[in-house]
């Protein structure tokens, strides 16, 4: 018997799955397509967490939960912290965080991601409403700009597959190759080339004006604060040459346009004025409220959705999280030890907690410093419903399969909230509640309800309904030596799930020789790792896939300044022998 569910990864493609005679198949249908991700076509290869441990002894489910609640009645309740993740997108995850907020315990605040550029973008439009790939399909012309859809977002490529196409990155990837127009940009002077584009568009008259006098009329100052650029300096400073820019511009002329941008724009302090910088080319276009045109990042994944939990609670820093202030750890959902960044010293701070308490799938940095791991069941074994951050839909995740080992966060919770007198309704009413906003469309798929296919047609959510631009420019301080550190995604694994890298990517002019062992150092720590040679990457950076083991000792903890955002790529990088 076929049964439907769907892919809880924290991903844009979000894929609808046929689950038949004990395989993972693609729903033929919607925005999936009948084609699923690297990690969905061998996700049963994976192994997973099958029993709980203490201090590195199997114990039983019973004896792990018991011991779970003893650590939480020797803690105070201020000296509790749920650190959460999106490992899993499913929306009934946040039942953890309800008991957690109930209790008194802590929880943290922030991004690791992308909290940044979605900063950026409620800064100038007054809310995160993101272009749907059902837009996307309806462009003419569309720029990937930080984006590797091959990668991250591969049901992108077969509604992009007819158009034009511009692509923005460091790194010449699958479809820069096949791209109409590349710009093979300096790593963080994103910021600077929409500045740029946006002078182009009026010293050539090619911004709308009707557009802009009615949503956003402080474009001409916006204009003034381009100009304290010196066009020359900063095009070769970027590394684009003025040619490449009347390019962009012809072959954007006149026609429906579709910026998407990845997560890599905005991995800086100032990535937020680097999303509300792209938008604003997008609005002397004229490109929101129109069909097939807007600019694509991560929408937000809950709009139009209200929780059924209780998340009130005391928050922490997400990025900078001081965990030796805490007593009982409680990880769910992801690996920090490993995703956070200035890994030496998280691995200090979470050393010096008394009680680490690991829940999840896979073993990992986390699991095997944590003093008791609890293994989760799969969304195969366990009821949920998910929306995402690139299209309306909303979907069920009902369990299709029985395991007998690991326990949902449903259950966990119940039995937490039962021992702590917290008041908790059944699993099939927070779900039904979820399925409240929700409405059907003709090709029998859910979507959420209230949300537009087109957004913003009516001007921005913000107080007088018109875009807001940046007012000044705060140039970044960049540092003239060393490389400069990219973290993509890399197609075997999401994060530091699945198949790991375990190598740094170089361009050959550097004169390393492939498999040689390097240290990659910054100021804040350093990894050793076996050379890849890739030709593919500016000769000014190296690449480091998320997910590589100790590619975090690297990184700093310092925030964003807008969006409580990780900066993963802000520190520059030196390059030894061994």
């Amino acid at each position: 018997m076929n049964k439907n569910t769907a892919c809880p990864l924290d991903c844009f493609d979000a894929c609808e799955i046929v689950y038949l005679n004990d395989k993972i198949t693609p729903k033929k249908s919607g925005h999936t397509k009948g084609f699923l991700c690297a990690h969905l076509n061998h996700y049963k290869n994976f192994s997973h967490i099958t029993k709980p441990r203490y201090n590195g002894e199997e114990i039983t489910m019973d004896e792990a939960l018991l011991k779970l609640k003893e650590m939480l009645r020797d803690s105070k309740k201020d000296e509790i912290l749920h650190y959460k993740g999106n490992g899993n997108f499913g929306l009934m995850q946040d039942v953890t965080s309800h008991f957690f907020a109930s209790y008194g315990a802590t929880l943290t605040d922030g991004s690791l991601c992308d909290g940044a550029g979605e900063a950026g973008i409620i800064e100038g439009r007054g809310s995160n409403k993101n272009m749907p790939l059902s837009e996307i399909s309806k462009s003419e012309v569309v720029i990937i700009w930080g984006r590797n859809p091959h990668v991250s977002n591969s049901h992108l490529l077969p509604i992009i597959k007819d158009k034009k196409i511009i692509v923005i990155d460091p790194i010449k990837t699958k479809i820069a190759k096949s791209a109409d127009l590349y710009i093979q940009i300096k790593p963080h002077s994103d910021l600077l080339l929409a500045l740029m584009l946006n002078r182009f568009l009026h010293i050539y008259m090619s911004y709308d004006e009707e557009y802009l006098k009615s949503f956003a009329s402080e474009y001409e100052d916006y204009y003034e604060l381009t100009q304290s650029l010196r066009i020359k300096d900063t095009l070769d400073f970027i590394d684009v040459t003025l040619g490449q820019i009347g390019d962009i511009l012809e072959i954007i002329k006149d026609k429906k346009v579709a910026i998407v941008c990845g997560v890599g724009v905005q991995k800086y302090r100032d990535g937020a004025e680097v999303m509300q910088a792209i938008d604003a080319f997008g609005v002397n276009l004229g490109l929101f409220g129109k069909e097939g045109c807007g600019v694509a990042y991560l929408g937000n994944s809950k709009e139009a959705i209200n929780s059924p939990f209780n998340l009130k609670a005391r928050k922490v820093s997400k990025v900078d999280t001081k965990f030796s202030n805490f007593k009982t750890l409680f990880i769910q959902g992801t690996n920090p030890l490993s995703q956070m960044p200035d890994s030496f010293r998280v691995t200090k701070e979470i050393s010096l907690v008394k009680n680490i308490v690991y829940f999840g799938l896979e073993e990992n940095e986390s699991s095997a410093l944590a003093h008791l791991v609890i293994p989760a069941k799969s969304f195969l074994y366990k009821n949920d419903i998910r929306t995402s951050y690139s299209h309306n839909a909303i979907i069920d995740m009902p369990s299709v399969a029985e395991c007998d080992y690991g326990i949902s966060e449903y259950d966990l919770s119940a039995y937490l909230c039962s021992n702590f007198d917290i008041k908790l309704k059944s699993e099939v009413e927070y779900i039904e509640h979820f399925k409240s906003f929700r409405a059907e469309s003709e090709n029998d798929s859910w979507y959420v309800k209230g949300r537009e296919d087109v957004p913003y047609k009516n001007g921005f959510d913000t107080d007088d309904g018109e875009f807001i631009f940046l007012e000044d420019l705060d140039k970044p301080k960049y540092v003239d030596n060393g490389f400069h550190l990219i973290t993509s995604k890399s197609h075997k694994s999401q994060n530091s799930q699945f198949t790991r890298e375990k190598n740094v990517y170089l361009n050959s002019s550097l004169g390393f020789k492939e498999g040689e062992l390097v240290k990659i150092s910054s100021s804040n720590g350093y990894v050793k790792l076996k050379v890849k040679i890739n030709d593919d990457i500016r000769n000014d950076c190296i690449l480091i896939y998320s997910g590589t083991k100790g590619v975090n000792a690297l990184t700093t903890s310092h925030a964003s300044f807008s969006g409580k955002s990780a900066a993963y790529q802000e520190e520059k990088v030196e390059i030894s022998r061994c």
